[in-house]
């Protein structure tokens, strides 16, 4: 097949992909459309739950491994939506759905790069490619669960809106849940220990509150009060407020780090992680496919937004056709000519690196 029918069945398998629900969890039916793909190509894969992957034809134990990565799972629509997010519409090259910028149009167009090296012979790397779900909620039978089931992963590629450039630094996630307490008391009575007033200087520091360490690529850590929520009637004042709190971490942190200095730090009554297994990642500069990007034009940055990445201990570059600032947005779309560019950049890039 050539690399102009390898893009246009790409389009049309995103066409397809929008148009059939796979919110988190519920992604079976895009399993099923992603295995059609393999069995079309007569390409040798696996399913895992609503994960669907596949090694090169080659692959050879002895050679390290490159993981081709993107999610089929989306959101749920938001109500801000004028389009109807479950068809496939072009109009001005733009092409309209739910999740096609967040991450079909990744999707497909990593699937057509490997559909297009998998009968290479000689490559020196192998291949794995992995369509995962339960990406956007982080769940439990998501490309986590795939890490002992797949071949041993030495570097990826994760699929994610960049506009084709290299985001080699992603933050990592924690998010705590926070108490502030008090005295509870009838809202007739004085009350000096009113949670929901202590919890005026609680938000302050917060919001005042720097980590030391900054990163080049990365900026600072940043935290964030994301919830908060007490009382349950007009004439009790609660016992306690309870907070959520959202914190971006850079390479310069570990998770537990971050955990320490807010436990020894903020003024909560307790602060509690939520999870620690959301790292921030990255892939040094001078990596191979990191270079290859570079000489096909490609600029660098550090990425806010979380993505499988999160999840590997390799080395891993996040780069996908697409732009960030449209995902989760009402009529999201993604140009077809982003798809095309998406699939070239991919071939060639590669071609640097495992020919």
């Amino acid at each position: 097949m050539t690399q102009e029918q390898l893009i246009t069945n790409a389009i049309s398998l995103l066409k397809t992909l929008i148009e059939i629900s796979s919110f988190s969890t519920e992604e079976n039916k895009t399993a099923d459309c992603i295995e059609t793909w393999f069995k079309t190509n007569e390409i040798s894969f696996q399913r895992t739950k609503n994960n669907v992957w596949a090694a090169n034809r080659f692959f050879d134990e002895t050679k390290p491994t490159l993981l081709l990565n993107s999610h089929h799972d989306t959101v749920k629509p938001n109500k801000g939506y004028t389009r109807d997010p479950f068809k496939a519409i072009v109009e001005d090259g733009k092409l309209y759905g739910l999740g096609c910028n967040d991450a079909g149009g990744c999707l497909v167009s990593l699937l057509a790069t490997f559909t297009y090296y998998n009968n290479h012979r000689n490559l020196r790397y192998n291949l794995v490619f992995v369509a995962s779900a339960e990406e956007e909620n982080s769940g439990p039978g998501g490309l986590n669960s795939m890490l002992g089931i797949i071949p041993k992963i030495d570097v990826a590629i994760v699929g994610e809106p960049t506009l084709m450039n290299l985001a080699i630094a992603e933050k990592g996630l924690v998010v705590f849940d926070a108490k502030v307490k008090g005295t509870p008391s009838h809202a007739a009575h004085p009350n000096e220990n009113n949670a929901i007033y202590n919890t005026i200087a609680v938000l302050d520091w917060f919001k005042e509150f720097k980590f030391e360490k900054l990163s080049e690529l990365l900026g600072e850590v940043k935290m964030t009060v994301t919830q908060i929520n007490a009382g349950l009637q007009h004439n009790a004042v609660p016992a306690e407020v309870n907070l959520v709190i959202d914190v971006r971490v850079n390479e310069e942190y570990s998770n537990q780090e971050i955990v320490e200095i807010l436990e020894t730090k903020s003024p909560c009554n307790t602060i509690i992680p939520r999870s620690l297994r959301l790292d921030s990642s990255s892939i040094p500069i001078d990596h191979e496919l990191v270079q290859a990007g570079i000489k096909l034009g490609r600029t660098t940055y550090g990425s806010p937004t979380l993505s499988d990445q999160s999840v590997l201990t390799c080395p891993s570059l996040k780069l996908g056709p697409g732009d960030s600032r449209r995902s989760h947005t009402a009529n999201e779309f993604i140009y077809i000519s982003e798809i095309e560019e998406g699939i070239n950049i991919y071939i060639d890039l590669l071609s640097q690196v495992i020919i």
